[in-house]
């Protein structure tokens, strides 16, 4: 049969088009060319272990040839790889359809490349690059505080010293958190904020993990890792900031019983913590010097001990001063009331209002301060 000249056109563009979807449909190729690459002859890309949490396995290598190299893979949904180059790694996401081009120099030592075909990451780029920023400042700070450490050769300026430093690493540690939420908070529809998200301490941020899990609910179907997350997220949230606080009952260090809604109408701490845990210890003398300053102005503390040896609670209780009611059910991480606040670590503390509502979660050290002057102090 003799094809018209139309006809072969439409033919042609047909079979193009049949060969662009497959390539779409069945992978994504991930070519990089390494300038200056010395002795570096393979590359190598991982993705995440399914059976191992927050481990990576080698999937595939590609030899070099005149500085070239190309993967193709298959990924159902924008997934994570790792690739690795000379030793130095490189995040990639990528789904079926992307044709990802890597341009990398040899060498190079501040992980600066260029990168196209792949949205995500670009943004994923951008979020390393932040990070290494915010690295290299800690560095820094720890170099400068090794240095003169060195030089000192009291006590009296070493605590001076650390006086000096500590508020500076945390200042910088804050200001990464503040510069990744609202980096996640732009990125909800990219796996990069995803990844921007497990970098940030769940208990300092939970509240704003919590939203963000709400929000990317829908959004990366098939991914596990995004799953976890979720589901965490949702296992915590009706504990966790914004929430009425669930009530229950526990026997006090006397044998009576006490009941979160005894303290209805009223500020309440509840303050877990073990005579055991020595973060507790180091907290406590911070918690009895608040309760002393706030507790005419309205300041309730309810003690709930992990302990499973009452003798050691009471001698706890009475080495460290507390004066506030404790309750416990010698259980420790096992107990209801600690599986129903999803308490996985102490010092852990949640700050209820008169509505009960929680207001603050593991709020410390001159934090808590801070924030029992706002609640307090505030006009009436």
């Amino acid at each position: 049969m003799r094809i018209k000249p139309l006809g072969r056109i439409v033919v042609f563009f047909c079979a193009a088009a049949l060969i662009i979807s497959c390539k779409d449909n069945d992978a994504f190729i991930l070519k990089g060319q390494v300038d200056n690459p010395g002795k570096i002859k393979t590359a190598y890309l991982l993705e995440p272990d399914t059976a191992l949490s927050y481990s990576m396995r080698t999937v595939d290598s590609a030899a070099l040839s005149d500085g070239r190299f190309s993967f193709k893979r298959q990924a159902f949904f924008p997934s994570f790889y790792k690739l690795i180059v000379g030793g130095r790694t490189y995040d990639i996401i990528a789904k079926n359809g992307d044709d990802i081009s890597l341009k990398i120099n040899g060498k190079d030592t501040t992980y600066t490349y260029e990168i196209s075909g792949s949205d995500d990451s670009k943004t994923m780029y951008k979020l390393n690059k932040m990070s290494a920023y915010f690295s290299s400042v800690t560095t820094r700070l720890s170099d400068e505080y090794g240095a003169k450490s060195k030089k000192i050769k009291n006590k009296l300026d070493s605590a001076a010293l650390y006086k000096e430093y500590y508020p500076k690493f945390i200042k910088n540690m804050d200001n990464y958190g503040a510069w990744a939420v609202a980096f996640i908070d732009s990125n909800k529809n990219s796996l990069a904020g995803f990844y921007a998200a497990k970098t940030l301490d769940r208990y300092k941020f939970e509240q704003q993990l919590v939203a963000y899990a709400d929000a990317i609910k829908d959004k990366f179907p098939g991914n596990r890792d995004v799953s976890k997350f979720i589901k965490s997220m949702e296992e915590v949230k009706p504990v966790s900031v914004g929430h009425a606080a669930p009530d229950f009952s526990l026997l006090d260090i006397d044998g009576k019983p006490v009941k979160l809604s005894d303290y209805k109408g009223k500020y309440v701490m509840l303050d877990f913590w073990a005579s055991w845990c020595v973060p507790c210890r180091q907290e406590n003398p911070n918690v009895v010097k608040q309760y002393a300053d706030f507790k005419d102005k309205g300041l309730n503390i309810l003690g709930i001990s992990l302990d499973e040896n009452k003798k050691d609670w009471a001698k706890a209780v009475a080495a460290d001063k507390i004066t506030w009611r404790q309750a416990g059910d010698l259980k420790r991480f096992d107990g209801p009331t600690e599986k129903l606040f999803k308490i996985e670590a102490i010092p852990s503390n949640f700050i209820i209002d008169p509505k009960g509502i929680i207001i603050a979660k593991n709020v410390t050290g001159s934090e808590l301060e801070v924030f029992l002057k706002k609640t307090f102090n505030k006009p009436q």
